[in-house]
Formats: structure tokens, sequence, C-alpha cells
């Protein structure tokens, strides 16, 4: 558990021969390592949460950090590290300044973050008895370097006993109790940027409520969207679904740490880059999955097992499904009509097969454009999987070509559907909706032609939201059904 250290019991007179001690969670990373390392044992075998409980309450937090330790792959290299504080502690250890890392995490992450930094001279961490927390670290400290014998960097309430026992107090990124000892004693302290709105609306994922009009179009399909009976209901479902969508964005961003920390764009967000902590995004989680429960209770039923749906599956899709070969595509473009099926249900409006073969060829095709987007942006080798995917980068040219036929299934079942019977209750003039075809081919084939040139970067649903060619084109299809409806 020690590596490199020499036992010191005498104090050391001189503060340039003043060990500095330094804790891990919190203050040389913005993480928690006991949390991240739980999402990524339960990702890796979700049934291993039957055994969280076994082992805390067999051996306290001291077992539960050695088996989940033992159980995962852990990467040091890309934990979000604080580069002030860490380019203090590069300044000390040039002076020649011993510098020891005393974390409460397990033994294998301590040791790895050593190895990975080749900054300290040793390291302390929690054993498969011993929880090295609080009054334990201060003890241990005491032992090795005496009373006031060592300086200590910390952030946290579980650190005070540690400040307490030291020479001088580090204080980094504090949290309330942390801050108050730091006033008290002004002890050094080393900032952290402050989260903004926008750290928040990133967390949530805003743009993807865009997503969630879908539950408009029934509405829309059934010229019922003047209707405050069907209106009302429809936006009380729009909201349930952002709410609900946002929940589970924040569950699979804590699940993908590792593999968005490594991503160009993904570890920027908020959870990746250390900005927001996981019991505070899982609070939030849960108060979203609250307001969604709570606003279901009030529509149909049907739109509560809708919604009940939706969660189980973009759940399983986070901590499994996405990893798997086509099932993964073919989840999403479920997803997606799962919102025009929430759209009926929430307004009572009957179910229509034709919009959900619509959808379900459709969303596919957008489905795939993602995956083919991130095989054209792979840097792994042919034969290897992309970080997180069931995909190698041979399978490139099959995924584009099942997205074009999508696209173009999608437009033969709106062909179909334009001269089927259905069609006769909604539009006096049937054949000036036939425009809807080419402008359907036109929005998904742009899509794929953008992909091929390598200039699709966002989601393609957002980016059908957000490109002023398919507003206008969705703009003149709008047109054509308003005149079909009253031509």
């Amino acid at each position: 558990m020690l590596s490199g250290v020499l036992a010191m019991n005498i104090r050391v007179q001189d503060s340039k021969d003043l060990p500095l001690a330094v804790d891990l969670d919190g203050t040389l990373i913005a993480a928690d390592l006991l949390w991240e390392s739980v999402f990524q044992l339960l990702k890796k075998n979700p049934l291993l949460f039957l055994m969280l409980p076994i082992w805390l309450f067999s051996g306290g937090k001291a077992r539960l950090k050695a088996e989940i330790a033992a159980r995962i792959e852990f990467d040091a290299t890309s934990l979000p590290y604080r580069p002030e504080f860490l380019a203090f502690l590069q300044a000390e250890k040039a002076t020649g300044r011993e510098i020891i890392l005393v974390t409460a995490a397990a033994d294998p992450f301590a040791k790895a973050v050593a190895a990975h930094l080749g900054l300290f001279n040793g390291y302390f961490a929690s054993s498969a008895t011993v929880n090295l927390a609080a009054k334990r670290k201060a003890a241990l400290l005491v032992e090795r370097y005496g009373e006031s014998g060592f300086d200590y960097a910390g952030n946290d309430r579980a650190d005070i006993p540690v400040f307490e026992a030291a020479r001088a107090a580090i204080v980094v990124a504090p949290d309330r109790v942390a801050h108050r000892y730091q006033q008290r004693t002004s002890a050094r302290r080393f900032e952290r940027s402050a989260p903004t709105l926008k750290t928040y609306l990133k967390m949530l994922r805003v743009h993807q409520w865009l997503k969630n009009v879908l539950v408009f179009v029934p509405a829309v399909l059934a010229h019922e969207i003047t209707n405050p009976a069907v209106m009302l209901p429809s936006l009380a479902a729009f909201v349930a679904f952002c709410a609900a969508a946002s929940a589970i964005y924040i569950i699979n961003d804590i699940i993908d740490l590792p593999l968005d920390r490594i991503h160009a764009t993904k570890r920027n967000r908020p959870f990746a880059n250390g900005m927001l902590t996981i019991p505070f995004g899982l609070s939030v989680s849960a108060a979203l999955l609250a307001i969604a429960a709570g606003i279901s209770v009030f529509l149909p039923p049907a739109f509560a097992l809708v919604m009940v749906l939706y969660a189980v599956t973009t759940t399983a899709y986070s901590f499994a499904i996405k990893r798997m070969l086509l099932i993964d595509v073919l989840c999403l473009a479920g997803l997606y009509s799962l919102r025009l099926l929430a759209g009926k249900a929430a307004a009572d409006l009957p179910p229509s097969f034709w919009l959900i073969a619509f959808g379900m060829f459709f969303f596919l095709s957008l489905a795939l454009v993602k995956r083919f987007v991130e095989l054209q942006t792979s840097k792994v080798s042919e034969r290897d999987r992309i970080a997180g995917r069931g995909y190698r980068p041979e399978d490139i040219s099959i995924v584009g070509q099942s997205g074009i036929a999508s696209a173009f299934a999608a437009a033969m079942v709106l062909s179909l559907y334009i001269q089927s019977q259905e069609v006769i209750g909604y539009y006096t003039s049937p054949w000036l909706i036939w425009p809807l075809v080419p402008i359907v081919l036109y929005i998904n084939v742009r899509i794929w032609i953008l992909a091929h040139r390598r200039e699709m970067h966002d989601d393609p649903v957002v980016f059908i939201a957000r490109d002023w060619r398919s507003q206008v084109v969705v703009a003149i299809g709008a047109a054509f059904m308003i005149a079909g409806s009253f031509a």
C-alpha cells in the first residue's frame, strides 16, 4: 500500500522538508472514483447490483471498494485532473519536495494514478480491510510523519481531521464544510470554475428536446392540432417526455464517463469534465423522473404505459443495447416511434399502422447515419470495435447501404399511405400531398450525402430541426398538406 515512502516518526522542522500529502477524489481530480466505479461495474454486469449491499454490510466501504476495483478496468490517463493544482504540485516536486498521494480510493486506482503522473514519492490507499478516510487517514499520517509533520491538500468534510493534524492545509475546490474551515484558518485555497446556466443546460441536453416535438405529429396528421382537448394533452406529453429524456441522458452520461473522456467533443460534457458531481446528477434525474410520472397520472393510462416502456428501453440501451450490433439502431428507431405512440395515447387518438411503419423506416435511416458518422471518425483498426459500440470500421459500407435503403423504404410507405383509404377521411384532394414523397427523400438522402462528405456532425434529428433548407422543404410540405385538406 505504501510505495517508496520512508516512515518518519519525528517532526520535520524545516518547512521545505515537510512532505505534502495529497488527497485524490475531489482534490487532485474533479471526480469521485467510488461513484464512477459503481456505475462501471453495473454497466459491465447489472446483476452485480445485488452484490453491492452484501459487500458493504459484510466488510464496509473498504471491501466494497476492493471488490469493485477487482472487477473493472480503470484508466488513469483520462481522469479530469485539476490543472492549476497539478501545476502547483509539479512546481513543488521540482524543488525536491516529497509528495505523497493519500486517498480513500481503492489501492489499484491510487497505484494507477501515481504511475501515470510520475509525481509522487509514494502512495497510501484503502485496502480490502481498511477504508483510509478521515480519522484513519489522519492517524496514519501522524504515525508516519508525526503531529504537524506534514502538509495536506484536501477538499471536503472527511478531510477536516487531516487538516487539523497537519502543519498547514491546502483546500482545493472545497465543499461547504471545507470552505468554512478555510475561511476560519486562512488556509491556502485553489478555486474551481463554478457551473453556469450553460452547464446545467448541457447536463439536461436541452437541444435534444427537439426530438420530443414528435408527440405533436399525430395531432397534426389527424387535423386536431387546434382542438384544446387534443393540444393540451399533447403539450403535457411533450413536457413529460422532455423530463424523462433528460433524466435518462444524465444516467447515460454517468455510465459513459470513461468513453466520453476520450472522445473529442463528449469530454466537455459536465460529468465527464468534473463540473458536476454524480450525486447531484442522480438527484436531478430522480426529480425529473418524478415530474414525468406526475404528469402521466393526469393522462390516459396508455400514455403511462408508453412512458414506462420508454424509460425501461432507454435505460437498457444505456447499459447494454448500445453495444449490440444492429439491435442498437433498431432500438433507437423504436424509441422515436414510441414518441409518436405517446402523442396518440396522450390525445386519445386511434393508432395508425401507416405512421408507425413510416416512423420506423425513417428513423432507422437516421439512426444508421449516427453509426456511419462514428465509423467515419473512428481511429481504430479493422477488426477492432469502435469504443462502446458493436461495429468495426469495415462495416461502414453496409451501414451506409442499409441507411439509404431505409430512407427509400420510408418514402415507399408514405406513397402507399397517400393511396390508402385512410387518407380520404383527412384530405379532400389527396393528390396534393404527393410532393411529401420527394420531400422526405430530399431530407433523408441529403443527410446521407452530407454524411459521406464528412459534413454531418449533429444528431440527424437535431440537424433537421436546425437546418434552414430542411425547414424550408418542411414548410412547403406543410403547405401542400393544408392545400390537400381544403382544396
